[in-house]
């Protein structure tokens, strides 16, 4: 079961109770006021964006690109429809606290939806959710339809005259359509492959119109930001950091689940929260889901979990997905799981993808098998320099950070397996 310190999103939210995710439950913990006082106010759009730059909210999705300065890039002018599109397509392995944003405090997420909406003067927006939460979709339609009769989504809203509408659409579960021009394909009914950049989708997106896209958890922050100021948001966290960040922490840990803590928290006050190791000391750390390059314990230990020093460790942030592994792991079969998923899910658009991600995973399989070669990891290495940056989206860079990083840091496992035709560690569970 999850398990939440409350900060931001979860700020007062009973996990425990079934019906947490309602409305009447939301608007008792001051739901919905944020956007009462923007309408009534009749708030500047600048304004809005602005509240949100001050706030230094950063995409909680993966890319860390600051919010506010994402909706200033929307074309307020624009005669046309626009459109607000929010990411669930949470399929990064290691990642599952977008889904339960849905499942215990959906409204955060509407109202935030909607502000967004007023304040890029668009009235439509879509939440792309993915397709192997489907109970989520179908509670976060329940919360559309109480948002609806309550008058906080259609036309005049709140008699304010401003129109918008959110509609849930869910994937079937394909990885490469979290890349976001991948997700706008799938929402227009075509094959979910990314598109050629630019033109961005501030420019062209939706059924090529201006279109912004933000994590489920970006949106969900931004009530907060604007019923108690964007100072307040930005000194829970650290300069550049600003507010709180949602980590789901899996992996050999003895309480599991998505905690909200300010950015900054040291890495160890956040495996102490988790119940501290199980089943042997910290061997190694993927600070920000699989994509992420591995850490060692001893540089783990010392980081705070914020963009800028995780980053300067050598790894991202990216989705706050924490994979903690003990020293009983062997890291020649860990790095295997990550490329035979990264092989599965390219969606085969790009040559050096398709192609790089499937030599990645028989190398890496072959070397776990006892049939490794001398120059295997030197043609790892080849066949990554082949792959990175050479694709219409980020996947073969994706798959290529974990091989770098685990060959990096734990070379030896590999190189003993190479030479020895059995692993040097005792790949116990995982």
């Amino acid at each position: 079961m999850a398990i939440f310190v409350n900060g931001v999103i979860f700020e007062g939210v009973d996990t425990s109770d079934p019906n947490c995710w309602r409305l009447d439950a939301y608007m008792a913990r001051g739901g919905y006021q944020a956007l009462k006082s923007i309408l009534s106010a009749k708030m500047p759009q600048e304004d809005v964006i602005a509240e949100v730059k001050g706030s230094g909210l950063r995409g909680r999705g993966g890319a860390g690109f600051p919010t506010g300065l994402k909706w200033s890039f929307m074309p307020r002018s624009f005669p046309g429809d626009k459109y607000v599109v929010c990411n669930t397509d949470e399929g990064e392995p290691g990642t599952f606290k977008d889904r339960d944003i849905i499942v215990f405090n959906p409204h955060a997420l509407i109202e935030g939806m909607i502000i967004a909406g007023y304040a890029m003067g668009a009235k439509a927006g879509y939440n792309y959710i993915h397709g192997e939460i489907f109970e989520a979709y179908e509670l976060f339609e329940a919360a559309l339809d109480e948002a609806r009769k309550a008058g906080f989504l259609g036309e005049n809203i709140l008699g304010s005259g401003f129109n918008f509408d959110l509609f849930a659409h869910h994937g079937y579960g394909a990885y490469i359509c979290g890349e976001e021009t991948a997700l706008l394909e799938s929402l227009e009914g075509k094959k979910g492959q990314p598109r050629f950049k630019p033109p961005f989708p501030a420019s062209f997106g939706l059924y090529g119109k201006p279109t912004t896209i933000n994590n489920t958890e970006s949106f969900a922050s931004v009530p907060f930001i604007i019923k108690d100021g964007a100072q307040k948001f930005l000194e829970l966290g650290k300069p550049n950091n600003g507010g709180t960040k949602l980590f789901s922490i899996s992996g050999h840990v003895n309480r599991p689940g998505n905690y909200e803590i300010p950015l900054g928290t040291p890495f160890s006050e956040l495996l102490e929260m988790a119940g501290g190791m199980k089943g042997g000391k910290l061997k190694a750390v993927i600070p920000g889901g699989s994509s992420a390059p591995v850490l060692p314990a001893d540089i783990m230990m010392q980081c705070t979990m914020d963009y800028d020093s995780i980053s300067k460790a050598g790894s991202m942030l990216g989705s706050g997905a924490v994979i903690v592994m003990n020293e009983h792991v062997c890291m020649v079969k860990a790095l295997e799981r990550l490329a035979y998923f990264y092989h599965e899910e390219s969606c085969g658009q790009c040559t050096p993808c398709r192609e790089g991600t499937g030599w990645l995973y028989r190398v890496i399989h072959r070397i776990l098998n006892g049939e490794g070669r001398p120059g295997d990891l030197e043609l790892l290495d080849s066949v990554g320099n082949n792959m990175a940056g050479r694709t219409i989206c980020a996947l073969a860079d994706a798959a290529v950070f974990p091989v770098r990083s685990f060959t990096k840091h734990f070379r030896n496992e590999f190189e003993y397996l190479i030479e020895h035709k059995k692993p040097l560690v005792n790949h116990k569970w995982c």
